[in-house]
């Protein structure tokens, strides 16, 4: 059952990635591929946006393994065509689904039978590591884990991209994260794409929100979100800001790291309170970590958790957000074509990394593919 005849779609197609980790760059050529061929099981999703995620620049720089040569986990689209072994009067052509990171999972393995731990399942199947991604005009999903978005003029598909990744991903941390409304977390890195949902999300949650990062360029972006205070990292009394923000100066409730540096989770660690949780999220290179005595954590009963992305059922959690107009993703719609320059041109937005007494960087709002428009279009200027 189908609504299209095409047999050739264009794709964005990563070249020159070393398959392994490698600074010698990557770019993105526009191709003209097959659409994909449906399995009984699978269901053609045509795309109208994708966003562009960090997850994606590292795929295409050879950073964690080998890849497809199409990536991409944050599109959105119609239902076009549905395979002879789908149940017609559950999904329909037509239908407004969302393709994330996890594509697919086994069901029967130790992680899929906890709850909520389908993300984690040891089968499962990525978006452009082991099946295409989404930075194309169509892409199959397999429909026992097909995410249904409804239709609603509240909910548009550009709003609905960066939330299947970047906002589930910070919506699922502060759920996890221990505190009740009124307590004050630490978003860090607070200025980058999933940060700034965070700040919006623990708001609309009902927190106070300490945003850390680096520099005053990110303290509007960061105000602008609803931190309640922003923290500059490099300033050498920023714990003790912080600490002071809270009852007694004795530390925030949680510390959300959504930076990728072993420094930002030191100071995700010296900010929390008796009995608070850090949540890691943000991933550093290899060579940066986290070193810290045990005291540290025993003695004021600390707890160390890590999550990442979120379930079908937490994704629709995060969307009725935006939906209410509570949290409202910022951004940048760019065309296909220009994904190669701007995918570049986001490997050097990386706060935590080298800062220095002079650094100021502009903040990282959310990048959204449209494989359909002819036009670069822009909801704030480009942070690049």
């Amino acid at each position: 059952m189908t609504e299209t005849t095409n047999v050739r779609q264009r794709a964005a197609v990563v070249v020159n990635n070393t398959k392994k980790r490698s600074d010698a760059g990557f770019n993105f050529e526009i191709r003209s591929v097959p659409i994909p061929k449906l399995k009984p099981w699978e269901v053609l999703v045509k795309l109208s946006v994708t966003g562009v995620c960090g997850t994606d620049v590292s795929l295409a720089a050879g950073h964690v393994g080998p890849t497809c040569d199409i990536l991409g986990h944050e599109g959105v689209g119609r239902v076009a065509s549905i395979g002879s072994g789908v149940d017609p009067s559950a999904i329909k052509i037509g239908d407004r689904v969302g393709i994330a990171w996890v594509r697919d999972v086994c069901g029967r393995c130790p992680c899929c039978r906890e709850p909520g731990g389908e993300t984690r399942c040891l089968e499962q199947l990525n978006s452009g590591r082991k099946l295409d991604g989404t930075f194309a005009e169509y892409c199959v999903v397999p429909s026992r884990y097909l995410l249904t978005v409804p239709d609603d003029d509240k909910l548009l598909d550009k709003d609905v991209a960066p939330v299947l990744c970047g906002g589930v991903t910070a919506y699922k941390a502060l759920k996890m994260c221990g505190a009740t409304p009124g307590e004050w977390v630490a978003i860090i890195g607070a200025g980058g794409g999933v940060g700034g949902l965070a700040v919006q999300y623990a708001k609309a949650m009902g927190y106070q929100v300490a945003a850390v990062d680096v520099g005053p360029a990110r303290k509007n972006f960061c105000l602008q979100s609803g931190a309640d205070q922003y923290l500059d990292a490099l300033e050498g009394n920023m714990i003790t800001a912080a600490k002071n923000l809270t009852p007694y100066k004795s530390g925030v409730k949680a510390s959300i790291v959504t930076a990728g540096s072993g420094k930002a989770y030191q100071n995700g660690l010296d900010l929390l309170g008796a009995f608070g949780t850090l949540v890691c999220v943000g991933i550093p290179p290899p060579p940066e970590t986290l070193v810290f005595h045990p005291l540290a954590v025993i003695d004021r009963g600390i707890r160390i958790i890590g999550t990442l992305v979120g379930t079908r059922t937490e994704t629709l959690e995060a969307l009725e957000f935006v939906r209410r107009g509570v949290v409202k993703p910022v951004v940048n719609m760019i065309r296909l074509e220009d994904l190669g320059q701007a995918a570049n041109e986001l490997t050097t937005v990386r706060p935590y990394l080298n800062p220095s007494p002079t650094a100021s960087l502009p903040p990282a709002p959310c990048l959204c593919l449209s494989s359909t428009s002819p036009l670069l279009t822009l909801d704030r200027p480009p942070f690049w």
